[in-house]
């Protein structure tokens, strides 16, 4: 790869930061387009902070499901014969039938985590793992002193320091954990995002009151994971709102997340967005798939026909206040029912109280008051994910994630995922060609990357 300070490297169409599942799928959809055009491929890198590829792996709990179809993989709906379709990934492993077989448009998340790490392997070549990016910085390649080149700089687990040159980089850094103020993490008090490596830490016969805090899938899933594997606990429920709601993946609500809501949601009105998010939010946030809110509801039902109770369900209820003492947390809990409170000595606390999306701010520095912002402070972005500029700008940013308030409720989802990061495949390519016409150079037919 060639990685240095030096300025006469290799200059990349495009840099990837972080390599989830959106700059794979962008790492898929580059690499088909450049299978088209062998001459003239486009040539990109991605880092990515983790030493190796991972994807939520603390929630792979058993037997849970993925909320999105198979087909949302991460290449189908953007091209049905890619060699990383999650129907290829069933062939490669030689369960295709048995697979189809199932009847089941869902796979467990841990066969759809199988699935991403198989596409990842058939991409180690594209990517740097344990190679975090610190900054961004714009340099001019031509005379006339305008930004076109930019310049990232990485850190790598060793120690070391490179780096390297772009024309564009996307940013697609993942979300960050969210615990209530004044609330820090141990090894007795644990986010979601924490959660399996946390508990396997544990010696299970002294976790013999639990609790988990919050109303969405992954609160419920701790809950019922809980309830299973530590038959001798009080498993305690700490729930913000009246009891789970259900999440509504009927037909006409799912086309919330269909590749032509996103041009309705970025070019509507205002009025149009605000309906989009007070009638379609519980399609995906703070809600639960029905199959497991039954579960939890059998459970409870059954311990009241056999008269003992262990799970227990606090409803319109916050946390207050929490203290460690020792292998000891307390607990103070606040009922919005009665506006009681309720002191509880628990081994393990679980916060699942979702994610912050990281401000691309951090990464581009000084750099950042190039791009246009709304009257609300967010970024301005364009329709194909780039940040608008201020002024003319010859380089480009891009981002994968963090544009819920521009493009909608699937922005940062796996649902349009292999749409999206086509549609920046695509933007990346026609603008390199514009670049190359614009000075003159032969250009390459090629077909679009999508």
């Amino acid at each position: 790869m060639g990685i240095s300070g030096r300025r006469d490297q290799e200059i990349y169409d495009v840099v990837g930061i972080g390599f989830g599942p959106s700059n794979m799928s962008l790492a898929i959809a580059l690499q088909e387009h450049g299978a088209s055009t062998p001459q003239h491929p486009v040539t990109s890198h991605f880092f990515e902070r983790q030493p190796r590829f991972g994807w939520h792996r603390n929630m792979l709990l058993p037997s849970t499901t993925m909320q999105i179809s198979f087909l949302k993989d991460l290449a189908t709906f953007r091209n049905p014969a890619s060699r990383f379709s999650f129907v290829s990934y069933l062939h490669a492993s030689n369960r295709l039938v048995q697979f189809v077989n199932n009847q089941d448009f869902f796979p467990t998340r841990q066969e759809f985590h199988q699935y991403l790490e198989w596409a990842a392997a058939g991409l180690s070549d594209q990517v740097t793992y344990g190679a975090e990016v610190t900054s961004i910085r714009p340099v001019a390649e031509s005379g006339d002193g305008t930004p076109d080149l930019l310049e990232i700089s990485v850190r790598h687990g060793d120690g070391t320091t490179g780096v390297a040159v772009a024309r564009n980089v996307v940013i697609s850094t993942g979300l960050v954990p969210r615990m209530p103020q004044d609330v820090a993490a141990d090894e007795r008090v644990w986010h979601s995002s924490e959660f399996l490596s946390k508990f396997h830490a544990q010696a299970p016969q002294e976790l013999k009151s639990v609790a988990v805090v919050g109303a969405g899938q992954s609160a419920a899933e701790i809950t019922r994971f809980l309830y299973d594997a530590l038959p001798h606990a009080q498993v305690r429920a700490v729930i913000p709102s009246y009891g789970y709601s259900v999440a509504d993946d009927t037909p006409f609500a799912n086309q919330v997340f269909d590749p032509g809501a996103v041009d309705e949601y970025y070019f509507g009105t205002e009025r149009a967005r605000d309906a989009f998010w007070r009638y379609h939010r519980n399609t995906n946030y703070s809600v639960v798939d029905a199959d497991v809110i039954r579960a939890l509801y059998q459970r409870s039902y059954d311990e009241q026909v056999r008269g003992s109770r262990r799970l227990h369900f606090r409803n319109l209820t916050r946390v207050t206040k929490v203290e460690r003492g020792g292998d000891e947390t307390r607990v103070v809990l606040r009922s919005l029912l009665d506006d009681t409170t309720e002191e509880l000595a628990l081994d393990a606390l679980v916060f699942a109280t979702g994610y912050d999306g990281v401000d691309p701010a951090r990464l581009l520095g000084d750099f950042d008051r190039n791009f246009q912002r709304d009257t609300a402070g967010r970024h301005r972005v364009e329709r194909d994910y780039r940040l608008v500029p201020v002024s003319e700008l010859a380089c480009g940013v891009y981002l994968q994630g963090g544009t819920e308030h521009s493009h909608g409720l699937s922005s940062a989802l796996l649902s349009n995922i292999a749409v999206r990061s086509g549609e920046i495949a695509d933007s990346i390519v026609l603008r390199r060609t514009e670049r190359e016409l614009e000075s003159g150079r032969p250009v390459e037919t090629a077909s679009s990357a999508a």
